[in-house]
């Protein structure tokens, strides 16, 4: 962890030293993350409403399954068709889901000091935080390492000229990693996951086809 990271989370962390949230403000373990995916009713960060998470840990070259987290929250007031279309979660489906308070204190206490890794992170940790300062006034230090940056940065700097696709999709059959049903939180977080751990320990990457 660098400095500013070292203090960034003391900073964050200076109202929450004691309690059920003072282990995120922990130093980041050298070689632990948790992969990260949540399904929202929207797009728009200012209505979006959280309504699944999925979550699991990398440890090492390891992708800790057996540990993963899946979690569905009660159907929110902004449930739309148009979100069902993208997630697949409709009201009955919701009916038996957690309230958002307590589907993220499990979170969170899965997540712990960990860094989180994801495809389009930034949006996930966006809304993530936005949900904990209304909840809480808490503000998660933890940065967000996005793996279609990655995987970009990888390619490019072996194939300059290459046309990169960055859709999910293109990345994982690029990288020979398995299909997994998209739109859903925990096949998502495990799919960002497996393509973290391909980055860093899988050998030079091939030139994409596209």
């Amino acid at each position: 962890m660098t400095p500013w990271h070292h203090w960034r989370r003391r900073w964050y962390g200076r109202a929450f030293r004691h309690g059920d949230f003072a282990p995120l403000f922990e130093a980041s373990p050298a070689d632990e993350w948790v992969a990260l995916d949540l399904e929202t009713t929207s797009l728009d960060p200012g209505r979006a409403e959280i309504v699944a998470i999925g979550a699991v840990r990398i440890q090492g070259n390891r992708l800790l399954t057996g540990e993963a987290l899946s979690l569905q929250i009660l159907p929110p007031a902004s449930l739309s068709e148009q979100s069902v279309v993208i997630h697949g979660l409709r009201h009955q489906d919701l009916q038996q889901g957690m309230t958002l308070e307590a589907a993220l204190r499990q979170l969170l206490a899965f997540i712990g000091p960990r860094e989180l890794v994801g495809y389009h992170i930034a949006y996930d940790l966006r809304i993530l935080n936005l949900a904990c300062q209304r909840l809480w006034g808490l503000h998660l230090p933890q940065r967000g390492i996005e793996v279609s940056r990655l995987y970009h940065d990888r390619l490019y700097r072996r194939y300059p000229d290459a046309v990169i696709d960055l859709h999910l999709a293109a990345i994982s059959h690029h990288l020979g990693l398995p299909a997994l049903p998209p739109h859903d939180a925990l096949s998502d977080a495990i799919t960002a996951a497996l393509i973290f751990l391909r980055l860093h320990h899988g050998g030079p990457l091939t030139y994409p086809k596209v």
